[in-house]
């Protein structure tokens, strides 16, 4: 029995490259002072969904939300062996929360119709909050897995996971659909196929096609900059590499659950910490030592 699995991945900015203006005075994060990466647990998500086609037959379709430079992801996901990548931008949904943000890709796979599985990464780490999976699944009306760290079992409409639950694992047996989180010591994500890498790298949205043709022909009507990108995204789209884009409007998206007015998430305060102290403290290995180190931990309020 084939399978059809939906794979939800982010691109993030890489948190190993944080710099002073990485937040802007709102609270939000200034996306464009950091270079992006795939978010990683994602990509444990999209390898447990290739292993589920490969084992079983079926598709993988990703989708991902954000601006026209989040196609590379898709691209990343194609390369891997997803079949179908679909982008959900519209400026109606920027400073989504992680409640909008589910209500928004809830919309989008209801969208694709039918599907058995619905992958996420386990959280972000632009923000590590591990909401978006369950939330996805509570506007879905599906059961959830989280922490997927196995599959043990899949037959007809039932699937028995294993759950990584922290000092030990547990079985859990669900009917399909179901959504599932997937946690980083799940599996080996495979590398990028090179034929995949050949056929799928030149695969372009109209976003991109778009941006390409305004930065090509500055001085050109818009008549004239919309005819090339019509011309050009028609020959992607008859070679098989035009990557979708949908709006709000095409997921047929309440507006008043999207973006800022559907998020309730407010920053109260943004604190920057800044370590100075220079050198460190030698603790030697006895208990008066050690009860002494954690006393002025304590009164120093770094524990407690």
């Amino acid at each position: 029995m084939a399978y059809q699995c939906v794979v939800c991945v982010k691109q993030v900015p890489d948190t190993a490259n944080i710099t002073g203006d990485a937040m802007k005075a709102d609270g939000t994060v200034n996306r464009a002072a950091l270079p992006t990466i795939f978010n990683p647990e994602d990509l444990h998500a999209l390898e447990a969904a290739l292993a589920i086609k490969e084992r079983f037959g079926g598709t993988v379709t990703v989708l991902t939300m954000g601006p026209p430079t989040a196609c590379e992801v898709l691209r990343e996901c194609l390369y891997r062996g997803a079949d179908r990548g679909i982008l959900i931008s519209d400026r109606r949904a920027a400073a989504s929360d992680t409640l909008a943000t589910s209500y928004i890709l809830s919309q989008a796979v209801r969208k694709l119709g039918q599907y058995d599985f619905v992958f996420c990464g386990r959280q972000a780490i632009d923000g590590d909050t591990a909401q978006v999976g369950p939330q996805l699944a509570e506007k879905l009306e599906i059961a959830q897995v989280t922490y997927f760290e196995k599959l043990v079992d899949l037959t007809g409409q039932k699937v028995r996971i294993r759950r990584n639950v922290g000092n030990g694992w547990e079985v859990l047996e669900a009917k399909l659909p179901v959504l599932v989180t997937v946690i980083d010591t799940a599996n080996e994500p495979r590398p990028a196929g090179a034929r995949r890498v050949m056929r799928s790298k030149r695969c372009r949205s109209v976003l991109e096609i778009g941006a390409a043709v305004n930065a090509e022909m500055p001085s050109a009507t818009d008549e004239q900059k919309k005819a090339e990108v019509e011309k050009r995204a028609g020959e992607m789209r008859s070679a098989g590499l035009l990557l979708e884009v949908w709006n709000l409007d095409d997921i047929k998206a309440d507006l008043q659950w999207c973006g800022m007015s559907g998020s309730p998430t407010k920053v109260n305060r943004i604190q920057s910490i800044v370590l100075t102290k220079e050198g460190f403290t030698k603790v030697e290995a006895t208990e008066a030592a050690v009860s002494k180190m954690v006393h002025e931990l304590i009164v120093d309020h770094t524990l407690g």
